[in-house]
């Protein structure tokens, strides 16, 4: 699997970072602290780590020392994301790091057996269920717990709202859900699809929300998140680009002058063998 990354994708991660800090449930983290045991260091399978968001945000608040695995088919992310690890755990334990480069739904629970913990942050929704389903496979043989954070769900809400907002939503859920290169994605449908398939396998999954509320002081992730979702909408129904236009015009200068909420729902995963 490849997944072609726009030139500017690190810039993305880096303005989307304070807001999937924000979103992801803690409670589930409370839940892997308990969930970590045998072997030091933990050994974390961090799967599409990109610039290494989520392990900046995880390390700091698990115990112990912890060795991640980071994962991603981009090696300038890996790079970046291994210079900005932290180093320490919450105790003062040290952090060490090594990255992989490859196609991460390849692997095999034989991959994965040294794991403590499998995790990664905004990425099923860009695979497929059979993907998915290879994933989920590997993570339950290799019996450790998994925390998949921040999937879309396809539900947005804009304030003040528009009559315009549902026609929008309803063309970017399809557009998440397209076929590329032979490839049907799950969009929208993947933390429900992840919770049932770890359930074919006996593994409860507990799932919450975590979703992005973004205010006057994300301003400018508000205009560059909402440039992306009605750019998609109008690739999958490119008769809304005329319609369209006093509509994004209008929402765009909402958000450069701080009037313009917006709510992205996400969900958060974590399967746990009982």
């Amino acid at each position: 699997m490849s997944i072609d990354l726009p030139p500017d994708f690190a810039q993305w991660l880096a303005l989307r970072e304070p807001a999937d800090v924000a979103a992801r449930s803690t409670e589930l983290v409370d839940t892997v602290r308990a969930a970590l045991t045998g072997g030091r260091p933990f050994v974390v399978h961090d799967l599409g780590a990109g610039t290494g968001s989520l392990g900046r945000w995880l390390a700091p608040l698990l115990p112990g020392p912890q060795h991640w695995i980071l994962y991603d088919q981009d090696l300038g992310l890996l790079n970046r994301a291994r210079a900005g690890m932290p180093v320490t755990a919450a105790d003062g334990a040290p952090v060490t790091v090594e990255t992989r480069q490859g196609d991460l739904t390849r692997l095999t629970a034989t991959e994965l057996a040294d794991a403590a913990l499998v995790t990664a942050s905004a990425l099923l929704d860009m695979l497929t269920a059979e993907e998915v389903d290879q994933l989920v496979a590997a993570c339950a043989k290799a019996g450790c717990p998994t925390l998949f954070l921040i999937s879309v769900t396809g539900t947005v809400r804009l304030t003040p709202a528009d009559p315009l907002d549902a026609e929008v939503a309803a063309a970017f859920n399809a557009h998440q859900r397209r076929t590329v290169n032979g490839r049907r994605l799950l969009g929208p449908d993947a933390a429900e699809h992840c919770a049932a398939a770890f359930a074919r396998h006996g593994v409860a999954a507990d799932v919450r929300p975590s979703p992005w509320r973004l205010g006057p002081d994300q301003a400018a992730l508000a205009a560059q998140w909402f440039t992306g979702w009605l750019d998609a909408a109008r690739a999958q129904r490119p008769e809304l680009t005329d319609r369209t236009r006093e509509y994004a015009r209008r929402r765009l200068t909402e958000a450069e002058n701080g009037r313009l909420g917006v709510m992205v729902d996400h969900a958060d995963l974590l399967a746990v063998r009982g």
